[in-house]
């Protein structure tokens, strides 16, 4: 049951003051015998469905939630059969970055989440060096009303990245039910849902085995913020990254003596998501990203093996050949299973067509 005024007066003023946002309806609900002696947070999460437990200590603590009409600030407080509880939620606050008109490639949109293509050199969100025009800034704008908030800002809530230079499929939610639900299933790594990420990447030398799994555990560098790296059992955190050999340059011929191969084509495929999470991982088993400055540094002299043509495109790439071709997750709504693929941009299709004719 819903009802316009059951909290003090004063926290209604406080609530609607030009200085903050406007307060949806209050609503209020009723303890019952199950639910006798929880705590006030988690009794509210359960009744209320919506909105997770985390944004209601937070209302909680600001003052919008009473018991039988006294003001309650404290999460904890047990509750007992047949109060009345009223929570009244603010309104969404408008997001910190200012949304920008800066084109995206949308794959598929509802009014919880949305799916893009996105390009390299974009940033996801905004931080120190790119303030602005970032996928979050281009989401703002484009999403505008139906961003209903996620912890009570008004903004998108990104659960996965990709690297700025590294291009293909990202899911973002637009609510906090939403988020919730993509970010349980981003936390699993897929391994009790369908959650599936797979990527393409052309790679320095070719994997002596056609698949493979890279369990290698990854930190962030001491001598270098910049780069994570692997490190031994007991540190870091746990990486694991399935790999396939798709393609060699040049291919192995039958009746030929065997050729070195210059570089390849590999599909990796991520159980668990870290920062770097495939750079690290290729560059650790001795085959680098082609093009990527910062794990394949010491393979850039390779670089003068290709032929003319294949040199050119790699140079025209100027970035790390890695792109997210393929998405599949469950809806954490409707629960249909969605899935996405996305061919690789031009520039990596060029520098991929030109090695497949070494």
């Amino acid at each position: 049951m819903t009802r316009d005024l059951c909290l003090p007066a004063a926290y209604r003023r406080r609530m609607t003051t030009p200085e903050t946002s406007t307060a949806q309806p209050a609503t209020e609900l009723v303890i019952t015998p199950e639910q006798a002696g929880l705590r006030l947070d988690k009794a509210l999460a359960l009744l209320g469905g919506e909105v997770s437990r985390a944004r209601l200590q937070q209302v909680i603590k600001e003052g919008g939630v009473s018991i039988d009409g006294a003001m309650v600030a404290d999460p904890s407080r047990k509750v007992a059969a047949g109060q009345r509880l009223c929570l009244v939620m603010p309104e969404a606050r408008p997001a910190a970055p200012v949304g920008q008109d800066i084109p995206l490639a949308v794959v598929f949109e509802d009014e919880h989440l949305i799916v893009i293509d996105k390009p390299a050199g974009l940033v996801v969100h905004p931080a120190g060096g790119h303030e602005d025009g970032t996928l979050v800034n281009a989401l703002i704008a484009h999403c505008g009303a139906s961003l209903s908030g996620i912890g009570g800002v008004r903004r998108p809530g990104i659960v996965h990245r990709l690297d700025k230079d590294t291009s293909g499929l990202l899911v973002v939610a637009k609510n906090d039910r939403a988020h919730r639900g993509l970010a349980k299933q981003f936390a699993d790594h897929g391994r009790t849902g369908p959650l599936e990420r797979a990527y393409l990447a052309l790679v320095w030398g070719a994997p002596r085995r056609q698949t493979g799994t890279i369990d290698a555990p990854i930190e962030r560098s001491n001598r270098n913020r910049e780069k994570m790296m692997v490190v031994g059992e007991g540190r870091g955190r746990e990486a694991i990254t399935h790999i396939e050999l798709i393609e060699r340059y040049p291919p192995l011929l039958r009746g030929h003596e065997e050729a070195e191969a210059l570089a390849s084509l590999v599909e990796c495929r991520l159980e668990t998501g870290r920062t770097h999470q495939i750079r690290v991982h290729m560059s650790h088993i001795g085959h680098p990203l082609l093009g990527d400055q910062l794990y394949g540094s010491g393979f850039m002299t390779k670089a003068s093996r290709l032929p003319d043509k294949a040199r050119a495109a790699l140079a025209a790439l100027g970035r790390q050949a890695l792109h997210a071709r393929l998405l599949g997750f469950e809806h954490p709504l409707t629960g249909e299973e969605l899935r996405f693929e996305s061919e690789p941009p031009a520039d990596f299709a060029r520098l991929q067509a030109e090695l497949s004719i070494l």
